[in-house]
């Protein structure tokens, strides 16, 4: 009981709050638009989903299919894609961050294996496929990775049109505040102690 409590509740000198927003399925051309905007910009963009591969149980948009249809609306020599999951060879998921972090590649296709330690500061759009499917603090974490520059930075949530209560009150959350200490405490609130 007589230990010290620091409270960092401040972002570091010169960064900018980032700007969260949620768009369902229906928006996803404009979405594509935006991106587009910010690469031409010089800007890069992490695409984020819950899966590698297609479940049967599961009814979730994956990385595979985002992959295909990301490659057909950004098409090479334009723009260049990068791919990291946790299935493959840690060389190849370096290659293929190095290359993002060095600006050969403007979109990184990704699962949650970005959720840390990743630093890119020229990355400013977070997009998450299926943001119902995480938690708070992984959204948190995942939103975390963009922002890191002196550029405004954004993080699109997308859903689907048909969402639980508790996913609508999540997200909700997650654009209302990008204050840690009130996400933790909204989702102990959500999913009980």
């Amino acid at each position: 009981g007589d230990l010290d409590v620091s409270v960092i509740d401040e972002l570091p000198p010169g960064r900018k709050p980032i700007h969260t927003a949620h768009r369902t399925d229906a928006h996803r051309s404009a979405v594509f638009g935006f991106l587009k905007q910010e690469i031409d910009k010089g800007r890069q963009v992490y695409m984020v989903y819950p899966l590698i591969e297609e479940s049967e149980a599961l009814d979730l948009k994956h990385l595979m299919d985002g992959y295909e249809s990301i490659s057909r609306a950004f098409p090479k020599p334009t723009y260049q894609i990068s791919m990291v999951h946790g299935r493959m060879r840690p060389a190849d998921k370096d290659y293929e961050m190095q290359r993002f972090l060095q600006k050969e590649t403007q979109i990184m296709v990704a699962t949650t294996v970005i959720e840390v330690g990743v630093n890119v500061p020229n990355a400013s759009v977070m997009v998450i496929e299926n943001a119902e499917r995480f938690g708070l603090s992984q959204l948190h974490q995942l939103r975390g990775r963009v922002g890191r520059g002196a550029d405004q930075s954004y993080c699109i949530l997308m859903t689907g049109s048909k969402l639980s209560n508790e996913s609508k009150k999540r997200i909700e959350v997650m654009c209302s505040t990008s204050d840690g200490f009130v996400i933790a405490e909204e989702d102990l609130k959500l999913r009980g102690p």
